[in-house]
């Protein structure tokens, strides 16, 4: 749904960019395109009073930079288009898995970087499509399960489970629901709002609804018992920046870096590749006697 919801955004945004060219000139069709980019820096600048310690100036110009790409990338190309472009890899004699989870209104395309640089080294992962995209959080926890299954079958041991964003709070959604029956996981979040996020009360949804700050259903999930969370005092969409922090977590700070920008931060790979490399030692390590 979220795919087909953002190629009519995208066709609506070149449409009326074109219309504002033919009739006023092209130069400003051109900066109603642009007008993405003017609506992101408003979000980056609020943070220098949201946030303590703030960013600084340069920290702030170097995430828009960064986050204008990113999520052009994201919604015009990657979500709306590419959705599908990189599918499940569940390859032969594969002994170790990924569970990549999107975030709100996004689809499984958000991964796409991820998910052929786990193709070329023979990792196997599944990314779901969340759906409804702006139904309860809960709902998630179903999908969850399946691909967890897919790649404990296949590999024959729990996956490392990856989340961007509300992704996140679907994966504590799953944990309560479905964690007895399985071992603990290793699980790493980027810009999760595990307490909530102040932007929550501009959005729509149920989804939405369960993000925003002071929320009982929030409250009411569990940790998780193995997690990394990286954070960025210059996220627009998750803030104050250190809700994106659960507690007893290991919290990783990146900075001049956006929301979007996380999934591209090379710091967040590694610690995905770090995570591989234990669970592979873990298991072939004999037990002492």
């Amino acid at each position: 749904m979220n795919g087909r919801l953002q190629r009519i955004w995208v066709l609506l945004r070149l449409a009326v960019a074109l219309a504002v060219g033919w009739r006023f000139g092209w130069a400003w069709g051109a900066l109603t395109l642009g007008l993405h980019a003017a609506i992101l820096a408003g979000g980056f600048l609020q943070l220098r009073w949201v946030n303590r310690p703030a960013p600084t100036w340069g920290q702030l110009l170097r995430a828009w930079a960064r986050e204008v790409v990113a999520s052009e990338l994201a919604f015009s190309w990657r979500q709306p288009w590419r959705e599908w472009a990189e599918p499940d890899h569940l390859p032969a004699g594969a002994g170790q898995g990924v569970l990549l989870v999107h975030g709100f209104s996004c689809n499984r395309g958000r991964w796409n970087g991820w998910m052929k640089r786990l193709r070329q080294q023979g990792i196997a992962f599944v990314a779901p499509s969340l759906e409804p995209a702006f139904g309860s959080i809960e709902a998630y926890a179903d999908e969850i399960e399946a691909g967890v299954q897919r790649l404990k079958a296949h590999t024959g041991r729990m996956p490392v489970l990856c989340a961007h964003s509300m992704g996140g709070l679907a994966l504590r959604a799953w944990w309560r629901r479905f964690g007895a029956g399985h071992e603990a996981p290793h699980v790493i979040t980027l810009g999760s709002p595990h307490q909530g996020t102040r932007m929550a009360a501009l959005g729509l949804g149920i989804n939405t609804q369960q993000m925003r700050l002071g929320n009982a259903w929030l409250a009411a999930l569990p940790g998780l018992p193995d997690v990394d969370c990286f954070w960025t005092p210059c996220d627009q969409i998750v803030n104050p920046a250190e809700r994106a922090i659960l507690a007893g977590a290991r919290a990783h700070r990146l900075d001049g870096v956006g929301h979007m920008g996380l999934v591209h931060s090379e710091e967040a790979w590694q610690c995905c590749q770090t995570a591989l490399a234990s669970s592979l030692v873990s298991v072939n390590t004999p037990r002492r006697i």
